[in-house]
């Protein structure tokens, strides 16, 4: 695997190195050596899917509180997002920055979002499927999100929000 740091401290791009063959190819997608090695955490707790039938569907800003606290591994496996990262840890140098990564099927890389990064994605094709790795097991009392049209943040999402759930569409603005 190939591990391209973003400019968010913590995060990571993650690509496969496909070996390939007349069958097709096989790739490593996790590896807690490699992840070690880089300082990210290891200990998935839990996987989940998200599928849209739409293109410009949009989900989150979601992240958690302390003590739940969460890193994730996410992954297009049908269709493409574009899925971005915001850094919301106060002490940090690149507080409320964000970075949008194109994921899909087609290119298999991933983002690694570290604790106390809000995330969230727009599909860019109908039918889009999205794989998460969690650290940390879902916590309703902890869960909360940013808005996605926080004007603190500024996101340019790059297609008109075809479908958002009310519960996205209502987060408070920061202060």
């Amino acid at each position: 695997m190939r591990f391209e740091a973003t400019k968010l401290l913590g995060a990571y791009v993650v690509e496969p190195e496909p070996h390939e063959d007349s069958r097709g190819f096989f790739a490593r997608t996790f590896c807690v050596r490699e992840f070690s090695e880089h300082g990210l955490a290891t200990g998935f707790v839990q996987c989940s899917v998200s599928f849209n039938h739409l293109r410009g569907t949009l989900r989150g800003l979601h992240y958690q509180l302390p003590p739940s606290c969460e890193a994730k591994l996410v992954r297009c496996t049908a269709g493409a997002i574009y899925d971005v990262i915001v850094d919301l840890r106060p002490s940090s140098s690149t507080y409320l920055e964000h970075i949008g990564v194109e994921l899909s099927g087609r290119n298999r890389r991933a983002l690694y979002v570290p604790p106390m990064f809000a995330h969230g994605f727009q599909t860019l094709e109908p039918g889009t499927e999205v794989f998460y790795q969690i650290s940390e097991y879902y916590s309703p009392g902890a869960a909360t999100g940013v808005r996605y049209d926080e004007p603190k943040v500024g996101i340019e999402w790059p297609l008109p929000i075809e479908a958002l759930s009310e519960k996205d569409a209502s987060w408070p603005l920061l202060a």
